[in-house]
């Protein structure tokens, strides 16, 4: 039995554009393991957000499997999809547009915390829990993902997602919309949380100074296909790819 948290074997999806066929993702094929954290960089532009939106199911691959918790989810549809799911969380870019703005913070949380059966009882007081986890008082319970800062919202994005207590969690760029001293911040709550919770991570960045802080293995990603992967430190002290060495060079 395989100790993989996710297993990507071939996964390939294009788009049409102007009349013609863009590979977004070419048969990429990658693997996190249990409590591994999984840097994947590449310039803008390359596949990487494609990518994880096709492992998280929101958009559909053309070609190849996704393997979660040892589960092919590829084809899964409805109830037996949310359930695979409850293994698998996202943080994005941009905190605000994944809340619904209709919905204080609280309750978002609560709603994920129904989702993954907490009693009615107890989902406040755990709702108030997980704020106090990432650093939020009890009062951020009421606000609206616009009445608070964007490193606010991102630790509240960060309490939802670990609501349903996933083994794996993909952030997307998840500190690229803050200033520097907010980012640290965020990376050493993260820090903590994988060590308390045992989690594994795909973390996509374009900073590879937080990568190589933060990664055991990374993947370098150029137009939709891996060119190299490996170790983090091998990876970013010892480049073997052309543009892997482009690309540090031009973060020097």
């Amino acid at each position: 039995m395989t100790s993989d948290i996710l297993q990507l074997r071939g996964v390939s999806k294009r788009y049409r554009a102007g009349g013609k066929a863009i590979e977004a993702v070419r048969d990429v094929s990658l693997t996190v393991g249990a409590r591994e954290t999984v840097g994947l960089v590449g310039e803008s532009g390359c596949g990487k957000s494609t990518l994880a939106r096709l492992i998280a199911r929101l958009d559909f691959l053309d070609s190849g499997q996704v393997i979660l918790c040892g589960e092919d989810i590829s084809q899964k549809k409805g109830q037996a999809l949310r359930r695979a799911y409850a293994n698998l969380k996202m943080i994005f870019q941009d905190p605000r547009s994944s809340f619904d703005p209709r919905l204080t913070l609280g309750a978002s949380i609560l709603e994920t915390l129904k989702a993954a059966g907490v009693p009615r009882s107890k989902r406040r007081a755990q709702a108030e829990k997980l704020l106090g986890e990432v650093g939020l008082s009890a009062s951020f319970f009421a606000a609206k993902p616009h009445g608070v800062s964007g490193g606010e919202c991102q630790r509240a994005a960060i309490a939802r997602a670990i609501a349903a207590q996933p083994k794996l969690l993909i952030c997307d760029e998840a500190t690229s919309a803050l200033d520097v001293s907010v980012q640290a911040q965020i990376m050493e709550l993260l820090s903590k949380l994988r060590q308390k919770h045992d989690m594994s991570f795909l973390f996509i960045s374009h900073d590879l100074a937080l990568v190589s802080g933060f990664c055991d293995r990374t993947y370098v990603m150029q137009d939709g296909i891996l060119v190299e992967n490996g170790a983090t430190r091998q990876v970013l002290n010892h480049p073997q790819h052309d543009y892997t060495k482009v690309l540090i060079k031009s973060m020097v």
